[in-house]
């Protein structure tokens, strides 16, 4: 399958450098410096100890066409406006079909505006890390949950689920509930590990930041209305386990000092508490906590 990535960041080059073994991939960046970086010395994916270096055609995501049969869109939520704007412009556009891999759930309302002939969502269960332009470390092998959003999607999803190998795609018939479970372990582990400074494992090993963990997740159930609260706790300490030396996306945000996806992941779940007229002090806290270590604040 002719396959258009979207986004140099860690998760667009992770998707890249594996894809390309069965699929004829293209990737779209946003600098000339990383295009000419990629196209000439390829994308380095250090896994297992080992360096695997992949070649694939590279453009700028303003020469994206819609050639492709399947678009995966591997930018940041706040990335995702403008970018559909450009996307609506392409004459391709109306008879493309899309894969969105965005934390959080707010930007679910604006695929709306997309035209395109299906839209699909995923949640990216592997541990991804950008080292450079070219470089990237997969920290934590997974699979990728693939649904359904709008249109005519599912024979995009069955061939990446069928031709997926060691790189792994699930295809589930719930986009809603599949992102439910993905929103949750991002609400507690990407806002508390970037307040805390700390990695991912230590919120499960530390006994006083496990408690505020527990109250956390309780109060974000309840807004969210999850309906097996035991299951979806148990998936997040698993998750935590898993990925217990990896830093999380917010914390390398802060770090590096770029803005976060706290609008994405914890402005949603603010967005429900105050439709539902629920309670939801501890969301509020750590998203102004997160919103102050934003660079500008």
């Amino acid at each position: 399958m002719k396959i258009g990535i979207i986004g140099g960041g860690a998760i667009g080059l992770l998707f890249a450098a594996f894809l390309q073994k069965g699929h004829d991939v293209t990737l779209y960046v946003r600098s000339e410096e990383q295009k000419k970086l990629i196209s000439s010395y390829g994308i380095s994916l250090l896994a297992e100890g080992r360096e695997h270096i992949s070649y694939v055609q590279v453009l700028l995501t303003d020469e994206w066409k819609g050639e492709e049969e399947l678009s995966i869109i591997a930018v940041k939520q706040y990335d995702i406006h403008p970018l559909i704007s450009i996307i609506n412009d392409k004459q391709a556009a109306p008879s493309s079909s899309f894969l969105f891999l965005q934390n959080g759930m707010g930007h679910l309302s604006l695929l709306h505006e997309l035209r395109a002939r299906a839209i699909l969502v995923g949640t990216v269960e592997h541990g991804a890390l950008k080292k450079d332009a070219r470089t990237v470390q997969h920290t934590g092998a997974g699979r990728t949950n693939i649904a359904v959003f709008s249109g005519e999607g599912t024979e995009a999803a069955e061939c990446l689920e069928e031709t997926s190998g060691d790189f792994p795609f699930t295809v589930r018939k719930d986009y809603k509930e599949m992102l439910l479970q993905k929103l949750v372990i991002n609400a507690v582990v990407n806002p508390l590990t970037g307040i805390l400074q700390v990695k991912n494992g230590e919120l499960i090993e530390n006994p006083f930041y496990y408690i505020v963990v527990q109250k956390y997740f309780a109060e974000i159930a309840a807004v969210l209305e999850l309906s097996d609260p035991e299951e979806a706790f148990d998936a997040l300490v698993s998750v935590c386990r898993k990925t217990s030396s990896n830093t999380s996306s917010m914390l390398k945000d802060l770090q590096n000092q770029r803005q976060t996806e706290a609008d994405a992941i914890l402005g949603y779940i603010l967005g429900e508490a105050d439709k539902k007229n629920k309670h939801a002090p501890l969301v509020h806290a750590f998203y102004s906590c997160i919103k102050g270590k934003e660079p500008g604040n």
